[in-house]
C-alpha cells in the first residue's frame, strides 16, 4: 500500500490528538492548572512520525522505477469522476521536506509560546499542514482545490485569534484575496473538465487525462488565466500582493512562518505544475507578461522593503520580491529557469522563515517590532543577533549561499530571453543590500536603546536549531547541483502511462 494517505492525512490527526489531549487535562485537572507539554509533545511526536514518514519515502527503494517516485488512486465520486488520487515527483517531495523544516523550526522556536487554547493552536497548525501536503501530491484537480480551500481556513483563524493587534482586518483581507482567487481557479478547473467531457466523452478530474484535453489558442489562454490569478495571488505577484504584509506582520509567529515559508511556494508550485505544463502553448504567450510582471515584483517589494521600519514588514515585503524571481524563472521557458525557481523557493522559504521566528523573538523580548525602538542587540543578545545577520546576509543574496544561487540561476536564464529584463532585475539585487543591512545595522549594531541586562539571549538549543538551518543553506549555496536534479517537475506521461494497479491499495 503507498504511504500517500498516510503522509497526507497524519498531520491533522496529530492536531486532533494533541486538542484532545489538551481538553482532557482541561476536564480532569483538579488541584493544578493542566500543563500544555503534553499537548505540545503530542505535535512533535506527529511531526517526528510524518518525518520518518518521509525519510521512507526518500530513501526508501521505489517499486517503480521512473521520475515518479510513489502513486495511490481510489475512487471517490466515481458518477463524476472524481478520485482521491496523489502522485509524488521530486518537486513535490522537494517541497514537503520544506515544509516539515520549517514547522520543526516552528515548534522548537515559536509554538511553545502559545499559552491561550494552546491544543486548538497545535491543531489548526497541522491541518494547515495536511493542506499544503495534499495540495503538493494531489493529481485530481477537484481534490487539489479541496486541499488548496483546505489551507485557508486554519490559517485564517490562527491569524484571527492568535494575532496581533490589527489581527482581525488582516486576516478578513488574506481570506477575501486568496478565496476569491480560488474561486476563479474553480472555474478554469470546471471549464477544463466539461470541455474534456465534451471532446472525448469521459467525464474525469484527472489530471493526467486532462493534460490531454484538445483546446483552442482562446479556451486554453482562458483556462489558464484562470489558475494563474489564484497561484499570484498566493504567491504573491503585483498588484494582487496586498493582503500579504497585513497578514505576514499581525500573524503570530509561527503562522508568519507557514505563510512565507510556505503557502507562498504552493502559489509557484501551481504554476509550474498547472499554467507551465497543463497549458503549455498558452504559457508561451503569456510569458512576457509574466516576466514582466515578476520584475515589477522584483523592484516593487525591494523598493518598498527599504523604507519600511517595522521588521515583520519588511521580510514580508521582501518576500513579494524574492517570489518575483520565482515568477521570472518559470516562464522563461528554460530547465534552467525552472532549476532557478525551485532552488529560490526552497532558500527563500529557510532564509524568511528564520527571519520571521527571530523578528518574532524580538518581539517577545522587547514587545515592539519598530526598528527605531529596538537597536543594538548585539550586545545583549549575541547569538541571535549572528543569527539575524546571517539569514539578513542570506536574504540579499550572498555568494556560497542558496538565495544566490536560486537568484543567480534565474538571471542566467533570463539573459538570453530578455537583457533587459534581466538588467532590471539587478537592480533588486542591489536595492535588497540596501533594506538587509539597513535592518541588521538598526536592529543588532546601532546603539543600545534597552538595558541589556533586561534581555535574554536565545538558548544554546534554540542557536543549535537555527545551525541546522544555515547549514542547508550552505549546502544550497555551495552543492546545488543534487537539488538541481532531483527537484524537477516529472513529465506528464510516466504516470499517466504506468499501470495503476500496482499501486492501488
Amino acid at each position: 500500500m503507498s504511504p500517500l494517505p498516510a503522509l497526507v492525512l497524519l498531520p491533522i490527526m496529530g492536531g486532533g490528538l494533541a486538542w484532545l489531549t489538551e481538553r482532557i487535562q482541561l476536564h480532569t485537572a483538579t488541584t493544578s492548572p493542566p500543563s500544555r507539554n503534553a499537548s505540545w509533545w503530542m505535535m512533535l511526536a506527529t511531526l517526528i512520525v510524518e518525518t520518518l514518514l518521509l525519510a521512507g519515502i526518500t530513501f526508501g527503494h521505489p517499486t517503480r522505477t521512473g521520475p515518479w517516485l510513489e502513486h495511490f488512486s481510489m475512487p471517490w465520486i466515481p458518477t463524476m469522476g472524481i478520485a482521491v488520487r496523489l502522485d509524488l515527483d521530486g518537486l513535490s517531495l522537494s517541497l514537503i521536506w520544506l515544509s516539515l523544516i520549517l514547522c520543526f523550526l516552528c515548534a522548537c522556536l515559536a509554538t511553545r509560546q502559545v499559552t491561550v487554547k494552546s491544543g486548538a493552536f497545535y491543531f489548526l497548525f497541522l491541518m494547515t499542514l495536511t493542506g499544503i501536503i495534499g495540495t503538493f501530491v494531489a493529481t485530481d484537480l477537484f481534490l487539489f482545490f479541496f486541499f488548496w480551500e483546505l489551507m485557508l481556513v486554519p490559517m485564517f483563524v490562527l491569524i484571527a485569534v492568535w494575532g496581533h493587534e490589527d489581527r482581525q482586518r488582516a486576516a478578513l483581507k488574506f481570506f477575501m484575496f486568496t478565496q476569491g482567487s480560488g474561486l476563479l481557479m474553480l472555474l478554469s478547473i470546471l471549464g477544463l473538465v466539461i470541455t474534456h467531457d465534451r471532446e472525448t466523452g469521459v467525464l474525469t478530474f484527472d489530471y493526467f487525462a486532462l493534460a490531454q484535453t484538445p483546446l483552442s489558442p482562446t479556451l486554453s489562454m482562458l483556462l489558464m488565466l484562470g489558475f494563474f490569478i489564484a497561484f499570484a495571488v498566493k504567491l504573491p505577484v503585483v498588484p494582487v500582493h496586498v493582503w500579504l504584509p497585513d497578514a505576514h506582520t499581525q500573524a503570530p509567529t509561527a503562522a508568519s512562518v507557514l505563510l512565507a515559508g510556505i503557502l507562498l511556494k504552493t502559489g509557484g508550485y501551481g504554476m509550474i505544475r498547472f499554467n507551465v505544463m497543463l497549458f503549455p502553448d498558452a504559457a508561451i504567450h503569456f510569458a512576457p507578461i509574466a516576466m514582466g510582471l515578476g520584475v515589477v515584483g522584483v523592484l516593487y517589494g525591494a523598493w518598498l522593503s527599504c523604507a519600511q521600519n517595522d521588521i515583520k514588514r519588511l521580510i514580508a515585503y521582501s518576500s513579494i520580491s524574492h517570489m518575483g524571481f520565482v515568477v521570472l524563472g518559470i516562464f522563461t521557458g528554460s530547465r534552467l529557469g525552472m532549476q532557478g525557481a525551485i532552488i529560490q523557493m526552497l532558500a527563500h522559504g529557510l532564509s524568511a522563515g528564520a527571519l520571521f521566528l527571530i523578528a518574532g523573538a524580538i518581539q517577545d523580548r522587547l514587545h515592539t517590532r519598530d526598528m527605531h525602538r529596538i537597536g543594538g542587540l548585539w550586545a545583549a543578545m549575541p547569538r541571535l543577533s549572528a543569527s539575524g545577520l546571517f539569514f539578513a546576509v542570506a536574504s540579499l543574496g550572498m555568494p556560497g549561499l542558496g538565495n544566490f544561487t536560486g537568484e543567480f540561476l534565474v538571471l542566467l536564464a533570463t539573459w538570453p530571453v530578455s537583457p533587459a529584463i534581466a538588467t532590471l532585475t539587478t537592480v533588486g539585487l542591489v536595492l535588497a543590500a540596501i533594506y538587509a543591512l539597513r535592518m541588521v545595522n538598526r536592529v543588532f549594531l546601532a546603539a543600545p536603546r534597552v538595558d541589556p541586562l533586561l534581555l535574554k539571549d536565545l538558548p544554546a538549543r534554540q542557536t543549535a536549531v537555527f545551525a541546522c538551518v544555515m547549514i542547508f543553506l550552505v549546502v544550497l549555496g555551495l552543492y546545488p547541483q543534487p537539488f538541481m536534479i532531483f527537484s524537477g517537475p516529472s513529465p506528464l506521461s510516466v504516470t499517466a502511462t504506468t499501470s495503476r494497479e500496482d499501486h492501488a491499495p
